[in-house]
């Protein structure tokens, strides 16, 4: 996955230093084609350069391409290509293909990535038929600009990738339900998990039949999406450089569509940096959590946030286990999701501290950069473009090693683990 990533990150590079991806005379600098290779593979949506005014229609279709091959996994795409070309795929690829789509069995592997590529390519469509109507109805955009816009952003929102073809993100369609909306569902479908959404698929109508892991995941994702809307609005309402100048039902829409945007996407219809730095610290919660296993968002994952929770929560009440709708937690899992979200946090920190020593920015601005290229998120607060190239290389790592995942670092080294037959006599410690 590492490798397979890395050469992605490559390759992209390489075809965005053609001059002929360029707008305008001369060839990208090479931080700016790596920076911008390594944030559409691992659909982040940082930028350093005006997308629309930087890249040419060749260099952003090399984006989406990055997008696409990015949201689905480099081992998953190959994986899918060898499905429809009716090849059989071996053990050893299924193994890996598992790894990336999160399937339950080797055998249900192709299964699993013909489901993966039906419902990519049918929301993708299904979201771009619904945004290019809007573009050419509501925006006065050509039949042409509005097939092209509405596939860009329908496959950048699905995939979590935070692109826009504007230069104020989204900011141009605030309070535009007929855009939002459509963009938003594309993030909430593309970031809560195939796992999830197959199994929801099979027992919509007998929620009590799903797993503990797809329980927690969807009860976590529309209480993280409750509380972000609620959150934001509230801190917002009155705020003249966001929800402030703009009526009230815009309010209510912009603050769902910054809940949901914020935990995968990247996408703003409000001036992010105009924002109050509490509203920047909730966003950064939202961020460091993420969407759901096995999806095309990032952060630790909702379902890491929760067994963290229920740890807090059996502990408080002198329980022995961690337990959720009449299920105990392994300590295996509690095990992962405690190394999960320590690496998570210690890389951050080391990372807020690097950029802190490189840029003369306020500390609460580069933690919020840190985390969002670290969650694959996106969102900036206007200071992305004006940090030295050390930074920008910084932020790259950070979104690579976001989109791989601290946990696949984790199993990677455990692969060469050898069980130990014997274990040392325990001994209690003092905690607090």
């Amino acid at each position: 996955m590492v490798a397979g990533f890395g050469a992605a990150v490559l390759v992209g590079t390489i075809l965005l230093l053609l001059p002929v991806s360029r707008e305008g005379p001369g060839r990208a600098g090479f931080v700016e084609a790596l920076f911008t290779s390594a944030s559409a593979v691992c659909v982040t949506g940082h930028t350093i350069v005006d997308t629309p005014q930087y890249w040419s229609t060749f260099g952003q279709v090399v984006i989406l391409v990055l997008i696409q091959v990015g949201g689905l996994g480099i081992l998953t795409a190959g994986s899918i290509v060898l499905v429809i070309a009716g090849r059989s795929i071996g053990l050893r690829a299924r193994m890996v293909a598992q790894s990336e789509a999160r399937a339950m069995s080797p055998r249900d592997v192709r299964r699993v990535l013909a489901g993966v590529f039906v419902v990519t390519f049918t929301v993708e469509g299904a979201v771009a038929a619904v945004l290019t109507a809007r573009f050419m109805t509501g925006h006065g955009y050509a039949f042409g600009d509005a097939l092209w816009n509405g596939a860009f952003h329908a496959v950048s929102a699905f995939n979590g990738a935070g692109f826009a073809l504007q230069s104020d993100s989204f900011a141009g369609f605030a309070g535009d339900a007929l855009v939002l909306v459509p963009v938003g569902v594309g993030i909430v479908i593309g970031g809560i998990g195939f796992p999830v959404l197959f199994e929801v698929r099979r027992n919509r109508r007998r929620p009590s039949r799903w797993s503990l892991h797809t329980k927690l995941t969807v009860v976590g994702t529309w209480s993280l999406m409750a509380f972000g809307a609620a959150t934001f609005a509230l801190l917002e309402w009155t705020n003249p450089r966001t929800l402030g100048a703009v009526d009230v039902p815009s309010r209510v829409l912009d603050s769902w569509f910054h809940s949901v945007s914020a935990r995968s996407a990247g996408f703003s219809t409000v001036d992010v940096g105009g924002m109050k730095e509490e509203t920047w610290l909730v966003t950064d919660m939202l961020m460091f959590v993420g969407g759901g296993t096995g999806s095309t968002a990032g952060g630790i994952k909702v379902v890491t946030f929760i067994v963290l929770v229920l740890i807090v929560v059996s502990e408080a009440r002198g329980g022995r286990q961690a337990e959720a709708f009449g299920r105990t937690i392994p300590n295996s899992v509690i095990r992962q999701a405690l190394s999960v979200a320590f690496l998570a946090v210690n890389v951050i920190v080391f990372a807020t501290l690097a950029l802190m020593i490189l840029e003369p920015q306020p500390f609460a601005r580069i933690l919020f950069e840190v985390i969002s290229a670290f969650s694959i998120v996106g969102l900036s607060t206007g200071i992305t473009a004006d940090l030295s190239t050390a930074s920008h290389l910084i932020l790259t790592g950070l979104m690579f090693m976001g989109r791989v995942g601290p946990l696949t670092l984790v199993v990677a080294l455990a692969l060469r683990e050898r069980q130990r037959l014997y274990d040392y006599p325990e001994e209690q410690l003092l905690i607090g």
